[in-house]
């Protein structure tokens, strides 16, 4: 029927943007993450403030900042370069990587914070390079609280409404847009079993989180 397949569309846009915005986020995330905790350098009080925002402040609020921003900046693209952009999955993923990238950092800096400096200390006085002790000594280290800090953001750009609901264009309706349309209608068993899988699956994301994190720890101590 057509609302099966409307709900595979929207299932698939938000597997899309999840994916998507989680890979960015995670590897973008993980790098602030380091240079914040290994590195002194101008204007990191101000970084740290700006990553902080999307943790303190509520959603609404970045969703409507994100929708004047595009706004204006489609506006100024297309009067100097000619070119008309509009909302979309694009704009969807780019909204979901500004709000997830926070936690990620939060996450990844909490793991990097824990690690013992004298180990990689001791992987350079043994002659390896600073990449090759990376890649050997800190980077499994804190593999636990970066798959942790994926799974974080996939559930939150999964589930997220508010800030897709903002920076959204038509043809990039997600599952969350799908069941606020269909439930201003009716609440039909349709939707029930949609909302019920969407939190299972949500739980367990968050569950497996938790776990990978414990067993870092374990594996630490």
């Amino acid at each position: 029927s057509i609302t099966d397949v409307m709900i595979w569309d929207a299932l698939k846009n938000s597997l899309l943007v999840a994916v998507t915005s989680t890979i960015i986020a995670t590897i973008f995330g993980t790098m602030i993450a380091l240079a914040l905790e290994r590195f002194r350098f101008p204007g990191r009080t101000v970084l740290e403030a700006i990553l902080f925002l999307p943790i303190i402040i509520p959603e609404i609020t970045i969703g409507l900042s994100l929708l004047v921003f595009f706004s204006l900046s489609f506006q100024l693209i297309e009067n100097f370069l000619g070119i008309r952009l509009v909302l979309g999955l694009p704009t969807v993923i780019i909204g979901h990587i500004a709000f997830c990238i926070s936690f990620v950092v939060v996450t990844v800096r909490a793991r990097v914070a824990e690690l013992d400096p004298a180990l990689e200390e001791a992987a350079l006085d043994l002659g390896a390079n600073e990449w090759r002790t990376f890649f050997r000594i800190t980077l499994p280290l804190i593999w636990p609280g970066i798959f942790s800090a994926a799974l974080l953001a996939f559930t939150l750009s999964l589930d997220d409404f508010v800030i897709t609901f903002f920076t959204a264009g038509v043809g990039s309706t997600t599952l969350p847009l799908f069941v606020y349309g269909m439930i201003k209608f009716s609440v039909t068993p349709a939707i029930n079993a949609i909302s019920t899988l969407m939190l299972i699956a949500s739980l367990m994301l968050v569950i497996s989180a938790l776990f990978v994190e414990q067993l870092g720890n374990q594996k630490k101590t």
